[in-house]
């Protein structure tokens, strides 16, 4: 493998695990991010990485920790000789994509971040709060398998021309599996409609909101100001985006799409192909977890994906 042809693939909310990243501090580069991170968090990062599952949860935690394990990840393969030739981010990953593309600094990538996972988490909060409070009240996301994205995307459309609100396309993940996010009555409801229809099983996620949905708007009001407040710069190599699936021109277009992301589906199927149609040899999945692996090998993709979020894995890559 060229260790300078690959694609870096950030994961993003629910690929957390307590304790991710801190098998990576042997390295001094990813000493040097904790360090910076913690500064820009107000809190030790470590104790962060470090929390327990239901506060990792949370996404005002979530994506600080998730973004650090990320650019944990990438350190330490710099300082085994990797380079990307492309990258690209599902979601919360998508900013870590922008590092590493030039885009963004270590910093402001990490204060949009912070930002970011606030705003996301009080537009949730006033969700729940409406409908009464109850945490079982708050909305989220599901992943539906076993049918077509389209199919899903038509289910909705019918469902809701017949009253159910609140319900929506969010991540088109692979040919075979779409996750929808909406209110906690409208994934409820939707839940058994879904196996009615041929669902092999709708999965509730781990995350704190109803994510890449217009239900999250209010997230605009508190994130957009940071936003302005930061420099874009036009990529140095090949990234694409979450909303278009392509490939982003410029600094000016990467600050738009960080806009309509918050509330635009992610088109990740048709990111993979963008990509591996890009020239690249093989792709690593650079974070926690390994579920992008998976949606690669669904998308029928021959190219090869490798787990690359732990120094065990990255070693593994780097000895072959």
């Amino acid at each position: 493998m060229n260790k300078k042809n690959v694609a870096y693939l950030f994961p993003g909310q629910g690929a957390q695990y307590t304790g991710m990243a801190m098998d990576l501090l042997e390295s001094a580069a990813v000493k040097k991010l904790f360090d910076t991170a913690s500064e820009v968090f107000g809190k030790d990062v470590k104790e962060m990485l470090n929390s327990d599952a239901d506060t990792l949860k949370r996404t005002d935690v979530s994506q600080p920790a998730i973004t650090v394990a990320n650019l944990a990840a990438a350190a330490y393969l710099g300082d085994k000789g990797y380079s990307p030739a492309a990258c690209a981010g599902f979601s919360l990953g998508e900013y870590a994509a922008l590092v590493y593309a030039g885009v963004l600094s270590d910093v402001d990538c990490l204060r949009l971040i912070k930002a970011r996972g606030e705003a996301m988490q009080k537009a949730s909060d006033k969700i729940r709060e409406a409908a009464g409070g109850d945490p079982a009240a708050a909305p989220g996301m599901a992943a539906v398998v076993g049918l077509e994205p389209k199919q899903v995307e038509e289910l909705i459309a019918k469902w809701k021309s017949e009253g159910l609100a609140d319900l929506y396309a969010a991540n088109i993940n692979s040919p075979k599996q779409l996750v929808v996010a909406g209110t906690a009555a409208a994934l409820t409801e939707a839940e058994n409609k879904f196996k009615e229809a041929g669902a092999k099983r709708v999965i509730r996620l781990q995350v704190a909101g109803p994510f890449h949905s217009p239900l999250m708007t209010p997230a605009l009001e508190y994130f957009t100001p940071v936003l302005e407040s930061v420099t874009f710069k036009d990529p140095s190599i090949t990234v694409f985006s979450n909303v278009t699936g392509k490939k982003i021109s410029s600094g000016d277009e990467a600050k738009k799409l960080a806009v309509q992301q918050i509330t635009c589906p992610v088109r990740w199927v048709d990111e993979e192909a963008s990509a591996a149609a890009s020239g690249i040899e093989a792709c690593l999945e650079v974070g926690p977890g390994k579920v992008l692996q998976g949606l690669w090998k669904d998308s029928g993709s021959e190219l090869p994906v490798f787990a690359a979020g732990t120094a065990e894995d990255i070693g593994k890559i780097a000895a072959e």
